[in-house]
């Protein structure tokens, strides 16, 4: 039989074996994570870092263009009504040409056809106007076509990782080890991450850029009413 002394050696023994099987803490930094899916898992990675490069340069660049264009003076419109109510068209084209924004070419290209119907004019305003959009909405498109395919490529990634686990796994005849297995998940997980990240900003990038871009084209279509109206009553 054991004795008290014995059990309490036992006891001690056992406490610090168990503290001797305590699980050692693994850390992970973030480089280690984005670069440890293997070579299928890194080309991923490379194509999501590229979508994600072109939506921030896309979307600053959109960004400072769109802020360029919606700056007009507030006067602009009384001294192009005084231009043109005391036929100065000369001046009231150089004012246009200074202020130099998608408002002030379109009332450029409708004081270019005074003198001719005011259908033509009209026409010719619109016809400005779409190109004016046109380069307004440039390049946008793409904010939003990697807003859909960031996300489907970072899920193409965890399909090949969750693939090469499987291989695994058969390859061991069914045999694996269990922080093996999860290794591999969460590696494969990590490109879903990745492409929700690019999806998520390319996403509200685009829809930004469409409300900047909303406000302008309905500046210029009051814009466009207001010279017609002027033409239509100068004084």
């Amino acid at each position: 039989m054991l004795n008290i002394q014995d059990a309490d050696s036992l006891a001690v023994a056992n406490e610090a074996l168990m503290e001797g099987q305590e699980p050692v803490a693994k850390s992970l930094s973030v480089w280690e994570l984005l670069t440890s899916g293997g070579l299928a898992g890194n080309i991923i990675m490379i194509i999501l870092a590229v979508l994600l490069f072109v939506a921030i340069y896309l979307y600053i660049e959109r960004t400072m263009a769109l802020k360029e264009a919606s700056k007009i003076d507030k006067g602009f419109m009384n001294q192009i009504r005084d231009h043109i109510t005391h036929r100065r068209f000369d001046s009231a084209k150089l004012l246009c040409q200074h202020t130099n924004t998608p408002v002030s070419r379109l009332v450029e290209k409708g004081i270019s056809r005074i003198g001719k119907p005011l259908e033509d004019i009209n026409t010719a305003i619109e016809n400005a106007g779409k190109l004016e959009i046109y380069n307004l909405e440039k390049n946008v498109s793409i904010l939003a076509t990697i807003s859909g395919a960031g996300p489907m490529i970072g899920f193409l990634g965890t399909v090949v990782g969750m693939i090469l686990v499987f291989f695994e796994i058969e390859k061991g005849g069914g045999q694996i080890q269990i922080d093996l297995l999860a290794g591999g998940i969460y590696t494969a997980m990590t490109t879903t991450v990745v492409g929700l990240i690019v999806g998520v900003f390319a996403y509200i990038g685009y829809n930004h850029l469409v409300v900047k871009t909303d406000k302008i084209v309905n500046q210029m279509e009051a814009t466009a009413v207001e010279f017609l109206d002027l033409l239509n009553d100068p004084v």
